[in-house]
């Protein structure tokens, strides 16, 4: 790419990992394509492991707007004094897009971008729009969703929708194309549990039991890689002791791809990030939504895989050692019926996500929008570029696994 073809490219996001993974996604591919790169986020956001080197991090002023009316002034000051800052660094640094990805953070970057006429999209990773997302919808000039169906978004939005997926971890990606693990009626059942920081503890007290109600035939093939809190690891690791169970337990692990490469099932919460990595491997899993997700978000992640046949989704009330293990076995009975749900899950993957996102961002400021799959008549600015009005961009989403 040439100097005079090269881009300015403002990305914003909350200082969690559902929000940076994506945005870390789309710096290193706009970057890699002769664009210039800056990160507007929070302090969690400017120092979380695994931002690009290359990535210059400015933290912003963001005030969150909870269930307290009396705490909102404050809020709309922090929110004023980011946007003002916001728009001191694009007189500087001139930006042709800002792109959001959620969180408080993103809200004044934004509407920083608005209120100096650069274009602005958003993207969403969860299958119900974000609270900051819904404020900004209808001034945003594209949207960009992870879900064919995504709750909160008003039907007069739609038109200016686009379908690209989660952008996942490289490392994670480079698995798509390998073959799903053997597993035979004699052979080892690798089997992986994790749930983050808020979500680990239910499945330490329910997954040894319910791995020990499995019929023997799966029972005795069991390895289990568990990640847990630090301060539940030995009360787990004695309860798969007591199980008889091997399994190696931390609270947390370095190669996750790896580990994910191996396994047959896949046990945890339903987080954005999970989602995208799952099906970008193809890998079943049992799913365990967070009870007190924002709007019920990581239950409506779930849906597409369910209906495909990938996977299935408990509710924590009913997440119980029986339930657990008549689940495990209705998947895993036969070696097909294990394949053929890794098959529905790999069938949901957008592997093209990142470059497909980076394709809609770049077409605001002249390169045509190329490969990205519309959903609704799309006249939103630039995104249009190359297209006749309400005409859509499509590519063939037919897939065959291997």
């Amino acid at each position: 790419m040439t100097a005079a073809s090269s881009r300015h490219f403002v990305l914003a996001a909350g200082g969690t990992g559902g929000h940076l993974t994506p945005a870390f996604a789309l710096a290193h591919e706009l970057e890699r394509r002769g664009h210039h790169i800056a990160l507007i986020t929070d302090e969690r956001g400017a120092a979380i492991p695994g931002k690009p080197d290359f990535l210059t991090a400015h933290v912003l002023p963001a005030g969150r707007f909870g269930k307290n009316p009396l705490r909102w002034p404050a809020a709309i000051k922090s929110v004023l004094e980011g946007r003002s800052m916001a728009q001191r660094l694009y007189e500087s640094f001139q930006p042709t897009a800002v792109v959001g990805f959620g969180g408080y953070p993103a809200l004044p970057a934004l509407l920083g971008a608005q209120g100096m006429d650069v274009p602005t999209v958003i993207h969403e990773q969860n299958a119900v729009l974000g609270r900051v997302n819904r404020l900004l919808a209808g001034r945003v000039d594209a949207i960009a969703t992870s879900y064919p169906d995504v709750d909160r978004l008003k039907r007069k939005h739609r038109g200016k929708v686009h379908l690209v997926g989660n952008p996942v971890r490289p490392g994670v990606l480079a698995l798509r194309d390998e073959e799903f693990p053997a597993f035979t009626e004699d052979g080892i059942f690798r089997v992986l549990v994790t749930g983050g920081s808020q979500g680990a503890r239910v499945l330490s007290e329910v997954v040894p039991d319910g791995l020990s109600m499995l019929p023997p035939a799966l029972r005795n093939r069991l390895q289990v890689t568990q990640q847990c809190r630090p301060e539940d690891l030995e009360a787990v690791r004695a309860r798969y002791a007591n199980h008889e169970i091997p399994a190696e337990l931390a609270s947390y692990f370095e190669d996750m791809a790896g580990r994910l490469a191996d396994t047959h099932l896949f046990i945890g919460r339903a987080g954005a990030s999970t989602i995208a990595e799952l099906t970008a491997v193809g890998r079943p899993a049992i799913l365990v939504p967070l009870p007190i997700a924002t709007d019920d978000h990581q239950a409506a992640n779930t849906r597409e895989m369910v209906k495909a046949g990938g996977a299935r989704s408990i509710r924590q009330a009913g997440f119980t050692a029986k339930e657990l293990a008549k689940q495990i076995a209705a998947m895993a009975q036969r070696p097909e019926t294990l394949a053929n749900a890794a098959h529905a899950a790999w069938n949901c993957g957008r592997p093209d996500a990142t470059s497909d996102l980076a394709d809609l961002v770049e077409s605001f400021g002249g390169s045509d929008i190329q490969d990205v799959i519309r959903v609704g008549a799309n006249n939103a600015r630039g995104a249009t570029q190359g297209l006749q009005a309400g005409q859509t961009a499509t590519r063939d989403s037919s897939r065959e696994h291997r």
